[in-house]
């Protein structure tokens, strides 16, 4: 897919539309914990209440795995304003195989 090198955006800092430069970068998970930090979590209160926490809701993994892998990642852009030099990831990624930046 076809992107421009430079866009006009609503900058969330200067807080107007400015030219921005668009930049890709990889792809990060942050929302991922590890079991451990989730068990330390529930311990301090995160997660006290009702419910099975999501535990026992479905059969056993040997029946419901799933096959296959996407054949696409999600674009992740960063967008740097001209005006005040601050960058700001964009809020949703779309799918696609390569971007390339005209």
């Amino acid at each position: 897919m076809k992107m421009k090198k430079l866009v006009r955006r609503y900058c969330p800092y200067c807080k107007k539309h400015t030219e921005h430069k668009v930049t890709q970068s990889k792809k990060k998970n942050p929302g991922s914990l590890t079991y451990g930090s989730k068990y330390r979590a529930r311990l301090r209160g995160k997660a006290r209440g009702y419910g099975n926490l999501g535990r026992y809701s479905k059969p056993a993994i040997t029946k419901w795995k799933m096959t296959g892998k996407k054949q696409t990642k999600k674009t992740d852009f960063r967008y740097e304003c001209k005006e005040c030099k601050k960058s700001h990831a964009q809020k949703k990624g779309f799918r696609a195989k390569r971007i390339e930046f005209t």
